[in-house]
């Protein structure tokens, strides 16, 4: 059975026909409406219209940010979304003659990643999304976590730091704060102030005014020892988060996306030093493999699509 999969984010609309083996055979894209839910549901659903079009579609699943009820229906809010205790499934099923089902986009990319990418031999996986912010997501037996309310998984905002740097979410010290891509921005600039490696970060933010994520990155594939630096930082306090993640979830296998995870093995290297350091009882017990995510952009209309086929074949 195909299923149509949605990815809702602040700036674009993401979808496509997806088949049994999480393979995109159609794919539509559209500036998002966020500011306006009515415009974001007419949008979703000429997405889906135009996308059936001529094809036999089981099922839709929607990915987007935010906290989605246990029944895969209300959006409790979203933070880059003008959403606030919004029945979107209830909606779009008013409008499509199809069974659709709303789930958080990081969980939705992590499915993808556990079903058909770096987590497809394992039963037990986390994915963390390291991007503007960190999302996360948990597999555990096989079966997609999300706790008694739906919002489980919320992993950017474990308190990793008492007292920390303040978050977005209201709390101090959340991982968020010190293993995103803002994060890394962060330290970055803070290695430019300093007399030393930061010399080229320095360089680039005096050249353009400001130093941007991409500068950054590209340093890090060039090798700079400044922007290395930077992310090993960033590396070191997300590893501390994974053997924590670790001490409970007991995974075996941390998956990282977004767009910091492009750096590969370099991010990858110094997350699994601290999560050794870190592990209780190490060397006691078997410890969890690291990867990169697999699908990329992709995983979320994937994921979304998936988790609505297998809901439409349980009913």
């Amino acid at each position: 059975m195909h299923a149509i999969g949605i990815d809702i984010g602040g700036t674009k609309i993401a979808g496509g026909i997806v088949d049994e083996f999480g393979t995109i055979l159609r794919a539509e894209r559209v500036p998002s409406p966020a500011d306006d839910p009515r415009a974001m549901e007419d949008a979703v659903v000429a997405m889906i219209t135009s996308l059936s079009s001529g094809e036999q579609i089981g099922a839709v699943g929607v990915a987007a940010a935010g906290f989605i009820d246990s029944a895969q229906s209300t959006v409790y809010y979203a933070p880059n979304i003008n959403w606030r205790n919004e029945p979107f499934r209830t909606k779009l099923e008013a409008r499509i003659d199809l069974p659709v089902i709303v789930e958080n986009d990081a969980n939705a990319a992590g499915w993808a990643e556990f079903r058909y990418g770096a987590g497809r031999l394992y039963s037990d996986m986390v994915t963390l999304t390291i991007g503007t912010g960190v999302g996360g997501a948990i597999v555990a037996n096989d079966r997609l976590f999300r706790g008694g309310f739906g919002a489980a998984a919320e992993l950017g905002h474990l308190r990793l730091v008492p007292d920390g740097l303040p978050c977005g979410c209201g709390a101090r010290g959340c991982i968020e704060q010190y293993g995103s891509g803002r994060a890394l921005l962060r330290i970055a600039n803070e290695c430019a102030d300093a007399p030393g490696v930061g010399v080229a970060l320095a360089a680039r933010r005096e050249r353009n005014g400001v130093l941007t994520g991409a500068d950054v990155g590209h340093l890090i594939m060039a090798g700079d020892e400044g922007a290395l630096a930077a992310l090993r930082q960033l590396g070191a306090s997300l590893g501390q988060a994974c053997a924590s993640l670790g001490a409970v979830l007991d995974p075996q296998v941390f998956v990282f996306g977004g767009g910091v995870a492009a750096a590969g093995d370099l991010l990858l290297e110094p997350i699994r030093a601290a999560y050794r350091d870190h592990l209780p009882a190490r060397g006691y017990h078997p410890e969890a493999e690291f990867a990169i995510a697999e699908l990329v952009n992709d995983a979320g209309v994937v994921g979304a699509a998936d988790l609505a086929r297998l809901g439409a074949d349980a009913q």
